[in-house]
């Protein structure tokens, strides 16, 4: 039975593009149902972060018949109209495992060596298998890309320097801002991402943090936690004319902040530098805001420059790293020949 993954990241497609790939939470295990309804897979798994979304999945016959037909469900589900060979890979079998253990040890990130991949990883796995969409091959599979995670993280120094989208956020934050001391902060979302931000900004100095989410309950949790302050989402822009960095990491559909809501709000404000950072995918903020006077800008694409400058301190430690997972691929492919679970055996063994 083939291992395959078909997916698409910052590298392959913008984030215009992959916003309209992007998976909210609750719609995941609908779409795994429905690709091995499809007949397409026996076995998946899919990520979707701000970065990339991967469908990782085990399917019968001719390997790259299966990558064909899920990556005609994937544009298919997603109602994408464009050429999907074109801003997507397909990686089959032995090469499908080397990349997923690239991924889980962060070499496949706009953050190289980032950490956050890993727990992401874990936690589209976590739902495929509570759901039921994962069998013996993508069970093994997983736990051995967790497996390399670790080690490439504990044997390497791959995480030199900052290793997160949020941290390379508040990097540019101290770019805009000679310092964050007396520089006011709102949260808009208060998942994984916005407190990782927060947090960060908070140890750079920043003096006053507010949070708002569409759950009020989560933001006073988050505010507390921290020793900052929440705020009911529908409040929010109450609180805007004390704002110097807003970041942003909601799961809405649409526009949290268009260029006319934001017009109104600056004309109530001192005129003074306003950072925008966008780590939504769908976007939450509006690309047409950074024509306004004193508003900067920046998305999770635009995080890349300041990413790469970090790629260039580690790049000594990228072909370490891929010389762990080249071996730990061949171990697991000659495993079979020495009597255990080879990459040849978990290939070839019927679905659970």
């Amino acid at each position: 039975m083939p291992l395959i993954v078909v997916g698409l990241n910052h590298r392959t497609a913008p984030v215009e593009v992959r916003e309209n790939f992007a998976y909210a939470e609750h719609s995941v295990p609908v779409a795994l149902e429905s690709l091995k309804a499809s007949g397409a897979a026996r076995e998946a798994v899919l990520v979707s972060t701000c970065n990339r979304v991967e469908l990782y999945a085990a399917t019968e016959g001719d390997a790259r018949t299966a990558a064909r037909r899920v990556r005609e469900f994937l544009a298919q589900d997603r109602r994408f109209t464009g050429d999907v060979e074109a801003v997507t890979y397909t990686h089959l079998e032995a090469a499908a495992l080397e990349h997923l253990f690239r991924v889980a040890g962060g070499l496949d990130s706009l953050v190289l060596g980032e950490t956050e991949i890993l727990g992401q990883l874990k936690k589209s796995y976590d739902a495929a298998l509570r759901g039921g969409h994962t069998g013996k091959m993508l069970n093994q599979a997983f736990q051995k890309a967790f497996s390399v995670g670790k080690q490439l993280r504990s044997e390497t120094q791959i995480q030199r320097g900052n290793t997160s989208v949020a941290s390379v956020g508040v990097e540019l934050a101290e770019k805009i801002f000679d310092d964050l001391k007396h520089r006011e902060v709102i949260i808009l979302g208060a998942g994984d991402t916005g407190e990782k931000t927060a947090r960060a900004l908070l140890s750079r100095g920043a003096r006053s943090l507010m949070v708002s989410n569409r759950s009020f309950d989560r933001a006073a949790a988050l505010a507390e936690e921290l020793g900052g302050r929440a705020i009911h989402f529908d409040e929010w822009e109450r609180e805007f004319h004390r704002v110097d960095i807003v970041v942003s990491s909601t799961s809405a559909p649409h526009y949290v902040l268009d260029r006319p809501r934001l017009e109104r709000l600056l004309a109530g404000r001192p005129a003074r530098p306003l950072l925008l950072i966008d780590l939504a995918v769908p976007r939450d903020i509006d690309p047409e805001v950074e024509k306004l006077d004193d508003v900067f800008l920046y998305n999770v694409d635009h995080l890349q420059t300041v990413a790469d400058q970090y790629t260039r301190l580690r790049r000594d430690e990228i072909a370490r790293c891929e010389e762990i997972i080249r071996a730990r691929v061949a171990s697991w492919m000659g495993g079979e020949a020495r009597g255990g679970a080879g990459l040849n055996s978990i290939l070839s063994v019927p679905p659970v």
